[in-house]
């Protein structure tokens, strides 16, 4: 989940790294650290715990010239953070450094092993495990930088990205991939180096992914090359990225989680845009695979944290639409519960990075038992879209804050049209539904827009509640993972406690924890089970808990019972979870801005979860 950059090329290139830094910054921000080859062609690493600020202010007085460098920014793993642990980290006899995103899982036995040999460490990292390996196979083999690295690699046990420079192989960078993302950019005169592509679109739009098992061999004035573990050429396949700089920056708005926020309107558009066709859902993945949705047994869904509730809100939909058996699994649990999958099995991952690696690894597992697997995600190029058989991007542009929003939606609309997709093609579901569906989700844009009108109105509300210490949400049907997700919300980046249950289980514990000094939040649009609903608020009500009750405009009932009502237009009960989740993204969000938390950068968080 760390970040890396690297650059080689004619300029200076600290600046351009600490930019880099800075646009991975969501990925982690427990310390930073960079690496620079000088005219000398000595190494100069500066590091420090925190934020990548604090790591500029290190610098002010250092010499940072150099036109080789290589830069990272941290999610801890192994080792607190603090400057000892943060990367890059250097050999022990400082000729070679290394930045990585990922975990060693044997480090401790190499670690052990080079111990033995003479060397000593400075960290309690794994990677300075790796770093070490490096030198010490150099050195004993007396062979080259690219053969101690590929050699090193093969010894390891794990996921990794890395990029490694030697001072005495001047103008060289070699980096190196395993189920973790590495994204090399190819400039004028400058060959770019990065975690994902935001740090690379101000220089050039002409990329190329490195895949698993791959090893790049970056050296200046020289084309990129790329070989395979085994010492096979790859082929390199440069691609054009569609992303603009100004995606990339807050436009005006204090944080990118409320921008996030405010942009849902027209990320909908344009994840539906040719998609729903005179009242008709078009989905080439569906289209494409007909055979296989044709004849699936059942569908698993497997994805992490926000995409998981997004993915129970599929399983809802498959099974009123598709009418196939539907499982959700959380892909940190399936790849290890030994499960039964068939090749007439259709297994939907769902990851906004498409890097997440349990849900990577559960992806490998449904692929080796001959399982069919379609993929929900936002990043193009990621790893998720090339490792699954088809699928369905969300389409949503570039999500920097670390609390999901906009992808959320756009998960959940995808997975509206893919169930309807597949009940349209096994003649599940009639075509006055269809209709009425694909006509509610042209008008979603502009019913966003409306419900986003409670945004002042909903930072008022929030200074009501700084107090609390705990929140309980509550939702039936279609919103009881709303119910997940709002509170999901609201602990991420508020580190107020809060759970979500389904509103009828409220009664099986839950109420224990029910007194003035917890509020409930009820997801209550008007749909089939709002008189259940009803009845659960007047439990709340009748032990003097206060209710804040998101409704449909006009529901009279409920805004009697309910201490404070947000209002949102109307809509099938099938897509109210889209609805729904706007005002409980702002109710989190203004929350966590009156406490003066960090919205964007929450604690002990970071946005792609490329470690186990």
């Amino acid at each position: 989940m760390c970040g890396i950059v690297g650059y080689i090329g004619d300029e200076q290139c600290y600046q351009i790294l600490i930019k880099g830094l800075h646009r991975l910054e969501y990925r982690g921000y427990d310390s930073a650290g960079v690496a620079l080859i000088d005219s000398n062609n000595n190494i100069n690493l500066y590091k420090s715990h925190g934020k990548v600020a604090a790591l500029e202010k290190f610098c002010e007085s250092k010499d940072v010239t150099g036109t080789i460098g290589i830069a990272h920014t941290r999610w801890a793993t192994h080792g607190e953070p603090n400057d000892v642990n943060a990367h890059p980290h250097m050999s022990q006899d400082s000729n070679i450094a290394i930045v990585h995103n990922g975990t060693i899982e044997n480090y401790k036995v190499l670690k052990q092993a080079l111990i033995e040999h003479g060397c000593e460490f400075r960290s309690e990292t794994d990677t300075e495990v790796l770093v070490q390996l490096i030198e010490y196979i150099k050195n004993s083999n007396k062979c080259s930088l690219l053969s101690a690295v590929r050699e090193a690699l093969n010894e390891v046990i794990g996921a990794y990205a890395i990029a490694v420079i030697d001072k005495n192989t001047p103008n060289t960078i070699i980096a190196a991939r395993k189920s973790s993302p590495l994204v090399i950019g190819i400039g004028e005169n400058a060959t770019y180096l990065a975690s994902d592509a935001t740090p690379i679109i101000d220089y050039t739009n002409k990329v190329v992914y490195l895949n698993d098992d791959e090893i790049a061999i970056i050296k200046k004035d020289e084309p990129l090359s790329v070989i395979k573990s085994n010492n096979e050429p790859s082929n390199i396949d440069i691609q054009t990225l569609k992303l603009s700089v100004s995606q990339l920056e807050k436009g005006g708005y204090p944080h990118f989680m409320l921008k996030e926020i405010f942009e849902q309107p027209n990320t909908l558009r344009d994840c539906i845009r040719g998609r729903v066709v005179n009242d008709q859902i078009q989905l080439s993945g569906v289209m494409d695979n007909k055979e296989r949705f044709m004849n699936a047994k059942r569908i698993i869904i497997v994805a992490c944290g926000t995409s998981w509730h997004a993915g129970l809100i599929g399983k809802r939909l498959l099974i009123d639409y598709a009418r196939i058996p539907v499982e959700v699994e959380y892909a940190s649990e399936f790849r290890y519960s030994n499960p039964v999958i068939n090749p007439d099995d259709i297994v939907i991952a769902i990851s906004q990075s498409g890097e997440t690696a349990d849900t990577l690894a559960a992806i490998q597992i449904a692929k080796e038992k001959g399982a069919f697997v379609y993929g929900v995600c936002n990043v193009v190029g990621s790893s998720i879209a090339r490792a699954t058989d088809s699928g369905t991007y969300i389409h949503v542009g570039p999500e920097i804050g670390v609390a999901s929003t906009k992808a959320f939606t756009g998960q959940v609309t995808v997975l509206t049209m893919l169930a309807i997709a597949i009940g349209q093609l096994r003649g599940t579901v009639d075509d006055q539904t269809v209709a009425k569906i694909a006509q509610s989700i042209r008008q979603m844009p502009e019913l966003i827009t409306e419900a986003l009108k409670l945004n002042k109105e909903i930072e008022r509300l929030s200074y009501t509640f700084t107090y609390a210490h705990n929140f309980l949400y509550l939702g039936r049907g279609y919103n009881f993972p709303s119910a997940l997700e709002g509170a999901l919300k609201l602990k991420e980046i508020s580190y107020i406690h809060a759970e979500g249950y389904p509103a009828a289980e409220m009664k099986h514990g839950p109420i224990a924890l029910i007194d003035h000094e917890l509020p409930t939040v009820f997801i209550a649009p008007s749909d089939e089970l709002h008189e259940k609903i009803i009845s659960n608020i007047q439990q709340v009500k009748a032990r003097g808990g206060a209710v804040i009750a998101v409704i449909t405009k006009g529901d009279q009932e409920i805004a009697n019972l309910a201490n404070f009502i947000l209002e949102i237009p109307e809509v099938p009960e099938c897509l109210s979870p889209i609805l729904v989740s706007i005002p409980l993204q702002l109710l989190a969000y203004h929350i966590a801005v009156k406490k003066g938390c960090n919205v964007d950068m929450p604690r002990n968080l970071a946005k792609s979860v490329t470690v186990e």
